[in-house]
Formats: C-alpha cells, sequence, structure tokens
C-alpha cells in the first residue's frame, strides 16, 4: 500500500530491546570458546522506535520519526532497554510442521539510564501539518515531555487523526489531558485489555466472547477508575490476538466485539511457541493502514476503524508467527511480509467477525444474549436441521464455537464452565510444589456425557501427562476400598504422570445420604490418605467427583428447595454430612447439559446440542450417509422427530441407540423405514409423540380439505354482513367452484410456512388445543404474507391488475403491494388470518413458539 502524500508522525517512549541466544559450540577440536555454547546479543529498536518502523511498512506512507542516527547511540547509557532472552520454538502448535522461529523464552527486565530519567528523541523534520499522529505511551517519561510531542497535537488550529497508545490507563498524566482538551474528536485511545486488568478492572478473561463484552460494557458504565475513557470518541481494546473491542461515545455509548469463532482470548498461543513483545504496535500499524484512505473524509472513521481492527488482528497473528525469523544472522525484523495478504496466510480479515453489543441487558434473564442469536436471522430449529444436514463448520462458522478435542460446544453456559475447568487444570499442571489435588465436581442427568467432556479438556491441556483411571464409589463396599484406589492414584503420580481421577456416584448413599463425603476431606485438603497408623501422599493428581443423584450443582446444594421446612431439613443433613467442607475444597464445577432442555425458559440451545450430536454421530457411525458435499442423506421427517421429540429417556444414549438400531448399513437416505419398531423406541422416547413429529407433514396433508372447509366458513362468517363481497365466498363448501376450493386449499397448505415468519410451529397432538391469539403485529405480518402469496398464485394463473375486478377479463384492482390496499381490505386480510389458531385447533393442530435463546424476544 502506498501512500507517500500522507504524512504520519510516529514518535513516544524510546527503548532499546537487547536481544540474547544461545547457539551450540561452534566445533569440538577449535578454539576453547569455539567448543563451548556461544552467547549472541543483538540490539534492535523498541518501543516508538519499532511502531515507527511498523507503520512504515504497513501503510507505505512518509514517516516522520525520532531516529537513533549515531553508530554507537544503541550502546548509550542514557536510554532505557529491555532484555529478552530468544530461542527457536515451532512455528504453531499443531504439529503438522517441524519448522522453527526464533521468539522470546522470557522477557528479563529492564535496565534502566546511567542516571535521571529514559533519555527521549526529537521528532526529525517534525511537521505540524501532520495528517496522523500516532503515540507509544509506555508511561516512561514522554507522556510528561511536552518538549518532544508531535507540532501537530502542539499547533493550534491542526486536527489530525491520533492513535494514542496508551500503557497505563489513568487520567491524571499531562498528555492525556492536552489530548482531551484539543483533540478529542479525532483520537483514537488503543488500550491492551491486560493493561486494563492491571488497574483493577475486572473483565473475564478466555470464557466466552459474550462475558468478556458483558464485562466490559459493564465497567465502562459503572467503574470510576474509567470514567474519563466513558467520554472517549473512539476507544479500542484488543484481547489478546483473537478479539478486540471497538467502544464509540459520539451521539451515545455504542461498543462493538471483533471476535475469532473458534478462538478465544489467549486461545492462539500456546506455552510450547514462546512469546513476542511488539504485538500491541503490530495491532496499531495494521489499523493505522486502514485508516489512511479515510483521513480525508472524517465522516468514514467509524468504518475504517473497524475494518482496521480486523486488519490490525491479522497483522499481529502473522507478527507473531513469524517472529524474529529461522536465523537471527539473516534477521529481516520486523517482516513486511506481516502486512501483505497471499493466498497462502492462514487467517485473513473474512474470518474476524463482528457485532454489536447490547448496552443494557436483563439482569434476570441470563440467556438474553447470545452472540449466536445475533450473527445468524434464522430461528433456532432452523439452524439445528442445517448443523445435522450440512455441519456446523458450515453453518456455525461465524458464531462462537468451543472445541477441546473431540468436544465442541456453542452453548455458553457449557463453554465458559469448560473454559473455567481449562484454566484450573492448566494453572495447576504448571504450578510447582503443589501439595493437595486440584478438585472438581461434574453435575448432569445419566447420559448426559458428564465424563467425556472433562477428559476432552485434561486431554487437550497434556495429552502425554494426564492419565485418567475410574472410580465408582456406588460399587465400593465400605471406605477402607479407597485406599487401594488412592495406591494407584499415588503409583501414577510417582511415574510422573498426573493422575486424572473419576469419582462416579461421589454423592451415593453411604451409611446415610452422601456417607462419602468426609472420606474425601483429608485427601482433598491436604493431599494424603490415612492407611492404619500412617499418613502417605497423594501426590499431583486431579479428583473429578462425578454426581449421580444431583443433576445439577444447586440441586446438591440443596439450593432449588423452595419449602423453608424442607430447606432447614437439607441444610441440617448436608452439615451433618459434612457437605459444607466438602464444597468448600472444590475449586469448579460443571452443569453438563445434554440433549434433553434442562429449564423450559433459560435452556432454548438444548435443539442446537442436539444437533450437534446428531451430526456427530451421523459421521462417526454412517458416514456412508454424508455425501461428497458434506451434505447428510436423511428423510425431513425423521430429522424433525429426533430434533424435536421432547424428552429423551437416556440422554444422548438414547439417540445413539435409535441410530444404531435403524437399518442403516446399506442405506443410501435415512429414510423412516429404516427406524426402528415402536416397541424399540418405546425405550428411548415417548413413541407417540416422536411418531406425531416424524409424520407431520403427512397429518397436516390429509387434513387439508378440512382445514380449506373451515377457513372458507370462517371468512364466510366473518363477512356475512358485508354487501361489497363475491357471492360466491359465501356459498356453501358443496356447491363452491373448484377454483374457490383450490384457493381456501392452498392457503391452508402456506399456514405452516406463514407461521414461521412470526416464528411459530404446527405441531399435531392428540386432543384439541386451547386457540391461542395472534398479536397486531403478528398479524399485520401473516396478512402482508397471505396477500403477497395470493397476488403471486394469481398472477400464475393468467391474473393482472385491472381498475376493476373483471373475471373474463381477468383483472383485479388488489393486485398491488400490501401497503396500498384500501383499508377495508387490509382488514379483511386481517380478519381471515386471525381465525386460523381456531381452524388449526378444531384439526387437533397445536401452534407453538419456535425455541428462542430467551423468553425476551417473545415480547419483541
Amino acid at each position: 500500500m502506498r501512500n507517500k502524500d500522507v504524512k504520519i508522525v510516529v514518535s513516544g517512549d524510546i527503548c532499546i530491546s537487547v536481544l540474547q541466544w544461545i547457539t551450540d559450540p561452534q566445533n569440538s577440536q577449535g578454539f576453547n570458546w569455539q567448543t563451548h555454547l556461544n552467547v549472541h546479543s543483538l540490539l534492535k529498536p523498541g518501543e516508538s522506535l519499532l511502531l515507527s518502523e511498523l507503520v512504515a511498512l504497513a501503510t507505505g506512507a512518509s514517516i516522520l520519526s525520532p531516529r537513533l542516527q549515531e553508530p554507537g547511540s544503541f550502546s548509550s547509557g542514557e536510554f532505557l532497554r529491555s532484555t529478552a532472552e530468544l530461542d527457536l520454538f515451532p512455528v504453531s502448535a499443531d504439529g503438522k510442521s517441524n519448522d522453527k522461529v526464533y521468539r522470546v523464552r522470557r522477557f528479563l527486565g529492564f535496565t534502566g539510564p546511567s542516571a535521571g530519567t529514559p533519555k527521549l528523541l526529537p521528532i526529525i523534520d517534525d511537521d505540524e501539518n501532520a495528517d496522523m499522529v500516532i503515540i507509544d505511551d509506555e508511561n516512561n517519561g514522554f507522556n510528561a515531555g511536552s518538549d518532544y510531542w508531535p507540532l501537530a497535537i502542539r499547533a493550534s488550529g491542526k486536527s489530525p487523526v491520533v492513535i494514542y497508545k496508551m500503557n497505563n490507563p489513568i487520567s491524571s498524566n499531562a498528555l492525556w489531558k492536552h489530548l482531551e482538551s484539543h483533540h478529542i474528536e479525532n483520537t483514537i485511545v488503543v488500550i491492551n485489555s491486560d493493561d486494563l486488568r492491571a488497574k483493577g478492572v475486572n473483565i473475564s478473561k478466555s470464557l466466552s466472547w459474550e462475558r468478556t463484552a458483558r464485562d466490559f460494557v459493564w465497567q465502562m458504565e459503572n467503574n470510576p477508575n474509567l470514567a474519563f475513557l466513558a467520554g472517549c470518541r473512539h476507544l479500542v481494546v484488543p484481547f489478546g490476538l483473537e478479539g478486540a473491542i471497538y467502544y464509540t461515545n459520539q451521539k451515545e455509548a455504542e461498543s462493538r466485539l471483533y471476535f475469532l469463532p473458534y478462538e478465544f482470548e489467549g486461545g492462539l498461543i500456546k506455552e510450547i511457541q514462546g512469546k513476542m513483545y511488539g504485538l500491541t504496535s503490530c495491532f496499531v500499524a495494521g489499523l493505522a493502514r486502514r485508516i489512511i484512505p479515510q483521513i480525508c473524509s472524517r465522516n468514514g472513521l467509524v468504518k475504517s476503524i473497524g475494518e482496521g481492527i480486523k486488519e490490525g488482528m491479522v497483522a499481529a497473528q502473522k507478527y507473531f508467527i513469524k517472529g524474529f525469523g529461522r536465523s537471527i544472522d539473516s534477521l529481516s525484523f520486523p517482516n513486511a511480509a506481516v502486512f501483505v495478504e497471499t493466498e497462502n496466510d492462514f487467517i485473513f480479515r473474512e474470518h474476524v467477525q463482528d457485532v454489536k453489543i447490547p448496552r443494557y441487558f436483563n439482569k434476570n434473564c441470563y440467556s438474553c444474549w447470545y452472540i449466536l442469536k445475533d450473527k445468524s436471522s434464522a430461528n433456532l430449529e432452523e439452524i439445528a436441521h442445517n448443523i445435522v444436514k450440512f455441519g456446523e463448520k458450515k453453518v456455525l462458522k461465524y458464531m462462537p464455537i468451543a472445541q477441546f478435542g473431540k468436544l465442541k460446544t456453542v452453548d455458553r453456559t457449557e463453554i465458559e464452565s469448560y473454559r473455567s475447568i481449562k484454566n484450573l487444570m492448566w494453572e495447576y499442571i504448571s504450578a510447582r510444589n503443589t501439595v493437595h489435588p486440584l478438585s472438581i465436581a461434574v453435575f448432569g442427568t445419566p447420559g448426559s456425557g458428564k465424563s467425556f467432556g472433562i477428559t476432552e479438556v485434561a486431554e487437550n491441556i497434556a495429552p502425554t501427562l494426564i492419565r485418567k483411571l475410574n472410580f465408582n464409589l456406588s460399587q465400593l463396599s465400605s471406605p477402607a476400598d479407597l485406599n487401594s484406589a488412592f495406591h494407584k492414584v499415588r503409583d501414577l503420580s510417582l511415574e510422573g504422570k498426573v493422575p486424572l481421577i473419576f469419582f462416579d456416584e461421589f454423592d451415593a448413599n453411604l451409611e446415610g445420604k452422601l456417607g462419602w463425603l468426609k472420606y474425601f476431606l483429608a485427601p482433598m485438603q491436604d493431599g494424603v490418605f490415612r492407611e492404619g497408623d500412617s499418613l502417605r501422599p497423594i501426590g499431583k493428581s486431579i479428583f473429578v467427583f462425578v454426581g449421580g443423584t444431583s443433576s445439577t450443582y444447586r440441586e446438591f446444594c440443596g439450593e432449588d428447595l423452595t419449602d423453608e421446612t424442607e430447606q432447614k431439613q437439607f441444610a441440617k443433613e448436608f452439615k451433618s454430612a459434612k457437605g459444607p467442607d466438602f464444597v468448600s475444597r472444590l475449586r469448579g464445577y460443571v452443569n453438563i447439559l445434554g440433549p434433553n432442555q434442562t429449564d423450559e425458559n433459560q435452556d432454548q440451545l438444548y435443539i442446537i446440542r442436539r444437533a450437534m450430536l446428531l451430526r456427530s454421530l451421523l459421521e462417526l457411525k454412517a458416514p456412508h450417509l454424508i455425501n461428497e458435499t458434506e451434505e447428510a442423506q436423511i428423510d425431513t421427517g425423521v430429522l424433525r422427530a429426533l430434533l424435536k421429540v421432547p424428552r429423551y429417556k437416556h440422554e444422548s444414549r438414547s439417540m445413539e441407540a435409535i441410530l444404531e438400531m435403524s437399518m442403516l448399513t446399506h442405506a443410501k437416505k435415512w429414510e423412516q423405514s429404516h427406524l426402528p419398531s415402536q416397541e424399540q423406541l418405546k425405550l428411548h422416547v415417548d413413541e407417540e409423540q416422536f411418531l406425531r413429529h416424524l409424520m407431520h407433514d403427512a397429518f397436516f396433508s390429509e387434513k387439508i380439505e378440512n382445514l380449506a372447509m373451515d377457513i372458507h366458513e370462517k371468512y364466510s362468517e366473518n363477512n356475512k354482513n358485508n354487501p361489497k363481497i363475491v357471492s360466491d365466498y359465501a356459498k356453501p363448501w358443496e356447491v363452491l367452484s373448484e377454483e374457490r376450493k383450490s384457493f381456501y386449499r392452498d392457503q391452508a397448505k402456506s399456514i405452516p410456512n406463514a407461521l414461521l415468519k412470526i416464528h411459530y410451529d404446527v405441531i399435531s397432538i392428540k386432543e384439541q388445543p386451547k386457540k391461542i391469539e395472534f398479536t397486531e403485529r403478528e398479524l399485520a405480518v401473516l396478512a402482508a404474507y397471505e396477500h403477497s402469496r395470493w397476488c403471486t398464485k394469481r398472477k400464475e394463473t393468467g391474473w393482472k391488475y385491472g381498475a376493476i375486478r373483471d373475471d373474463s377479463e381477468r383483472t383485479d384492482p388488489h393486485l398491488v403491494p400490501f401497503d396500498e390496499l384500501p383499508n377495508e381490505k387490509k382488514s379483511g386480510m386481517v380478519r381471515m388470518v386471525a381465525a386460523w389458531p381456531e381452524v388449526l385447533a378444531n384439526s387437533n393442530f397445536k401452534i407453538e413458539h419456535l425455541k428462542f435463546l430467551c423468553q425476551c424476544e417473545k415480547a419483541v
């Protein structure tokens, strides 16, 4: 990108980066020093000096900045120094390539100047008419040294675009006060999320993008330490290499989240890949690259910042991957290639998704905001259907999805729980001198896959280190049997492994309710177990307590009880069983959400969980049903029944069983005829409800004639006093013309599709349901849809618009858009669709809401 006519001033704190690395001996027979490890050292520009180089590479603009011109300047003791130890690290963490590059093994710290404060440098050929000013404020003296500030922000009457990279987010520094007073409209503040957290700003990390975004919005609105930032016109906060939030406050505050769907904050950089400095500087350079084309058109600044964030995220990731290169001897750093897009890149701007963050949240509704909802115009049932048919990678590619080994989930509750557990496990495994086990609990209904999820998370962290053991407490006869279990754990620990021990049904009875708990207190707290008179250490290990009688943590702790007497009785028994002591030793828990709905109001994503499970089962057990375009061959009725049956008796095991019992070995498509018999289905689902969903289309087709007759009757009844009604409409069904009968049949057939427009579905049931009433908004949508369908059908049969109705000429004045109809005709259409609930109820069809992520949406 060439922008030589654009002048950019880059300045800020000055630092020299001291890079040190060790190489193997040069030979075994040369000079003594050649036969030993060789230590190398190199000086490179850091902080604003590095930033100016990155901006020059990114933009191709004329860069005005400080320079170290004299050869001896780098070694001058007047400058601040930062020392980093380098080493060779894998280019990527997936193990697919053996290539390595130099990155930072550890940062050794700073070396201050020999006397006074760190030296600052003037800007060479500074120009007060610069188009853009980029400042790197690392809180090392520049923000107080006004003599070194760019002329473009000091001169009166100038209004450059300012990108202010702030390391220390406080309102008291002189530079910020100056920018706030004179350049706030055009200033883009960039603060790394970890710098905010270092100031006590509580924003969650590596849980879910929704949680991070909600925390950020709350902090901006309520944290007094951020009050000075709340007035920013433009604030950009990178969250690792994987996300960023763009906050604007012009007419009113708005925030937008930019994220990689398959990643979370900190997820791209693995421990085995080392570290890099300058990541935020590279992000800023990418941001500037996209802003420059709009620099003369300030109206496009918001949009260009959004594109710049995507560019910055991509550039920072490529910068990290390339590191310092494969050889320091031929070091080209920073590498211009990080700002050049090629077809072989591993990431593109299109991979970065963005979504507006709601400013206000319903505190009583945990599910009030899901990115899944905002990134798709489809309802959840349509998304679920497409996941099974086409796979989650195609359907959910723009939405957050977490993967731990073979475990995949889009449910925010599960994502946050699993990532919390992953963070706990990682910290525990990485820590030294731990003397007690890490204890976590897992709850869920039988068959929900409680052990599977935790196993995948653990093996995803340290596959060669983790060793799994299982003990079912319901099968142990006495507490003494635990000692043999602890010995096996101890043996693995002594081998240098980290045992992952599942204590299944830990809440089973033993000498009363929760009788096992007291026998785990000492091992959990002190990491020892008693054998006779001896205390034996267990060693580093992870205890996973898997519930057998409680499906949630709240149920285990009695928090779901509402009756006061029951609460008191439970509390007494829980305390007697050492329940509070046991809970206090837990460091985390997960409620596993299986394919059944756990809560009618809060858990609407169960249908997505079903879809992802069904797709994975098809890929694993019936891959021949997935064609070369990755589309699953499955009958619509079978898919509908599997997704919509109210409950699976044995959760995921039942879904798997139904597939295994179906005759699919030589099938090309999963047809209804391949399903097991009703008696076999009865083992896993309510077979009658399953069959009603299965035969939904057939049931509806059978009743088209009855529905058409009912619609005609309701229409005649609603218009019996209307003298303008065509006489044919009011005749008994038996004597209606075939054309008029076809009109009503077509309307009856269209009802399910029409109801989808207002997020309703039609369900066949045994008994006659209660009639519902549509809202005014719903009636308007249905009337407009029905009129549009009628116009299309009318034109297909040769009718056209005419000022008057003429059957012989086939002209009709109502063949116009719904909004152009006379009010009387509109009202007639509204009355017609208002009769649908009663018509459907008469034929035992229930109208029910499609699944939403939260009940708040029903009111919209």
